[in-house]
């Protein structure tokens, strides 16, 4: 029996919609394959474009800078587009969701461990804007043979860290603080998170190269 002609007419648009849902579908599972979970260098290279004010930038400057091959820079600007914390052009940091994701995530997702004393940078509580708020005799720092300050040893982001922050003292601070974060204590944070805001929400113009050779 044959079916009546609305029904013919209407099939056609069923397997259409059929088919751009399944569509949908497959981008949807490749995005989330690609993207595979945030790593800790994704809040490194945000971090550095945030440092960088309102330079204009390459991704082989951020390779140079933070001593990351450009693949790497490429696949972090990648995983952070799918995750929604910078725009479709990669260029532009959504601010307001960095800030979230570094007080409510950060340390969930990145937590730091503290190790043996070691020779290195100072991080954390030892920064100097931290420390004159919350001085102690055991400062945390980044292991590294060419540091000067023994204290506890704390793993970085990411293992160039001490080679991104020699040229940088703005993204020193951003990373100390977000260490800070990730090992202090509730009134530590509060204060950290608080500059943190102050750094990242305003957009403040910077005169000094962030993309000096290191």
């Amino acid at each position: 029996m044959p079916l009546p002609a609305s029904h013919q007419i209407a099939q056609p648009k069923a397997h259409s919609q059929y088919a751009i849902c399944e569509l949908r579908i497959i981008v949807y599972l490749w995005l989330m394959r690609k993207h595979n979970g945030m790593r800790p260098q994704d809040i490194a290279v945000l971090l550095k474009i945030i440092a960088a004010g309102n330079e204009i930038w390459q991704n082989k400057d951020l390779s140079a800078a933070l001593a990351l091959s450009a693949s790497e820079i490429s696949e972090s600007l990648n995983r952070s587009q799918i995750a929604r914390l910078i725009d479709e052009k990669k260029k532009r940091v959504f601010r307001q969701s960095l800030i979230e994701f570094l007080e409510h995530g950060l340390r969930f997702v990145f937590p730091a461990e503290p190790g043996p004393l070691t020779r290195g940078i100072p991080t954390a509580h030892a920064h100097p804007f931290m420390s004159k708020q919350f001085p102690s005799e055991e400062p945390y720092v980044w292991p590294t043979a060419e540091g000067k300050v023994r204290g506890v040893a704390l793993e970085p982001l990411y293992e160039g860290v001490t080679k991104a922050v020699r040229s940088d003292e703005h993204l020193y601070k951003l990373f100390a603080l977000a260490d800070v974060i990730r090992i202090g204590k509730i009134r530590e944070r509060k204060v950290a998170i608080e500059e943190l805001k102050k750094m990242i929400l305003h957009e403040p113009s910077r005169e000094q190269n962030a993309f000096k050779a290191i």
